[in-house]
């Protein structure tokens, strides 16, 4: 890619405007609306119900982990007061929804808004109010445009680059690959496509079938077998897990064995791979940049351990076989150490500036060697993978980390 991924009103005395004069100097800090000397406002979208509704516990985790932080005082003597709305993963729906956050409920900031289609209807509005529109939840490399965007960031790697990395696996790995692609057909889809087409290069005439479903669809089911009867040997499944499962497990039913990549938004096994059938999904590539709480080389990991003794304080109920909450834990810990890097400056561009501001910081639950680095000009805060394969019932890493290259 060409992108480097990497007012006063006046009272009716002089005494109610000297009043109001000594509140002013009495604040501790500079802030803009939705934070105080006490408070810190953050709004946030999740699709709670609709066809994303497994990513409901992301929004659920986030509202664990600032309880967690306001149980220990805030951040620099400030309590988090986090607004969660559901969006249903629908984008007028979110467009509805960030207003009321924005123009009514006056959050300093959005944290963590979930999905590609839902961050793009709101993409310039929020630029336009100049709000940080942080860390969205969304590997979309249009995320990384500081010149264009400077209000908004992303966090995890861009779909474009991990299609890349698929990409060339399959070149070197894969004898004479004929590649069936399913897709999101939305701006989500299509980034991950393009990435992948601008991986193969010279061979994207290695592609021999594109098939693209709608997010209101009931059923893969269709598709799949359109796949089949390409004569494809490997199938790219660019999914979110409720039909990327169904895609997985259609293929065993029709006999279709390819080798199988799967994007690493549906990577969760308790929300995917379990439900497509542990027996049909033997195989499976995706990328990792976080532990995943299946894989028992993490079980006496002390990250994995405070993680596990959070889970159990703020969310009890919560499935601890889900690398939802891992991410939400991570993601969390981020915003947490950008807060505080603004100190008594919480205006909406110091909280920009410092966001655009980490150097190889160690975020909990990372996989070892992937640190979160930006920059003015690098909006990209995780650019960094390692491969993995489905093997039983958890994935196993494979490889070095694969590392996005700057320019």
């Amino acid at each position: 890619m060409s992108t480097t991924r990497r007012g006063f009103v006046g009272g009716a005395s002089a005494t109610a405007a000297l009043l109001a004069a000594g509140a002013v100097h009495a604040q501790k800090g500079k802030y803009d609306e939705g934070a105080s000397d006490t408070e810190i406002k953050i709004g946030h979208t999740n699709p709670y119900s609709g066809p994303a509704s497994s990513y409901g516990v992301i929004g659920r985790a986030i509202d664990g982990y600032w309880r967690m932080v306001n149980d220990q005082g805030g951040i620099n003597g400030r309590k988090i007061k986090f607004i969660s709305l559901d969006d249903g993963y629908s984008p007028p729906k979110t467009v509805e929804v960030v207003r009321q956050l924005v123009e009514q409920e006056k959050v300093l900031c959005t944290f963590n808004t979930l999905g590609t289609p839902t961050n793009t209807a709101i993409h310039k509005y929020m630029n336009l109010k100049k709000v940080p529109h942080l860390f969205v939840a969304t590997g979309a490399s249009k995320w990384g445009q500081p010149k264009e965007y400077p209000w908004t960031m992303g966090f995890q790697p861009d779909y474009h680059t991990e299609a890349v990395i698929y990409a060339k696996h399959i070149l070197a790995n894969v004898n004479d690959p004929k590649v069936a692609v399913l897709m999101q057909n939305d701006d989500y889809g299509k980034d991950y496509y393009e990435g992948f087409r601008e991986g193969l290069g010279k061979e994207v005439g290695r592609i021999v079938k594109h098939a693209t479903y709608e997010v209101t669809d009931p059923t893969v089911d269709s598709q799949v077998i359109q796949l089949k009867d390409s004569g494809a040997n490997v199938f790219f499944n660019i999914s979110i897990p409720k039909f990327a499962a169904q895609a997985m497990r259609k293929a065993a039913e029709i006999g279709w064995r390819p080798e199988q990549y799967l994007n690493n938004v549906s990577g969760q096994v308790s929300t995917t791979m379990k439900p497509a059938g542990f027996e049909n999904v033997q195989g499976v590539i995706t990328a990792a940049w976080l532990r995943d709480p299946t894989d028992h080389q993490w079980d006496k990991d002390p990250e994995m351990l405070a993680w596990r003794d959070w889970m159990a304080k703020y969310n009890p109920g919560g499935n601890v076989q889900d690398v939802n909450y891992v991410y939400a834990y991570a993601v969390s810990f981020t915003m947490q150490e950008t807060l505080k890097k603004c100190g008594d400056e919480l205006t909406r561009a110091n909280l920009m500036r410092q966001a655009a501001s980490h150097q190889q910081l160690h975020v909990p639950l990372l996989l070892p060697g992937i640190t979160v680095s930006t920059s003015p000009t690098d909006f990209y805060p995780v650019q960094a993978v390692r491969l993995q394969r489905f093997k039983g019932e958890t994935w196993e890493l494979f490889g070095e980390v694969l590392a996005a290259e700057s320019s």
